[in-house]
């Protein structure tokens, strides 16, 4: 039986930052996907702003660039809908253009 003695938790302030560390490379992986996603959308002439990428695919690629724990990047997925830098529409992410334009 393990307790949570033999393990060593950081304080909260310093996995806040770790997280919010990891802000600006999450957000250049979705926007290099979802410009993919409007390159498509435009050659069947369909409307850019519909670009958007599943939850799933965002944790995927976060693992897979960025070497992070299917939790880490979970929790930086959520963290970045609390700051108001990406939307979500039930399991589908956009990038916050509000945020992207005020910049």
């Amino acid at each position: 039986m393990t307790t949570n003695q033999y393990f060593q938790k950081a304080p909260e302030h310093k996995q806040i930052q770790w997280t919010q560390s990891w802000y600006e490379p999450a957000l250049k992986s979705l926007n290099g996907i979802l410009d993919v996603r409007r390159t498509n959308l435009r050659k069947i002439k369909r409307d850019e702003n519909q670009a958007a990428i599943t939850r799933d695919e965002f944790i995927e690629i976060l693992i897979n660039d960025h070497r992070i724990t299917v939790y880490q990047a979970g929790e930086i997925i959520s963290s970045l809908l609390r700051a108001g830098k990406i939307l979500m529409f039930g399991r589908f992410i956009q990038m916050n253009e509000e945020v992207i334009s005020h910049e």
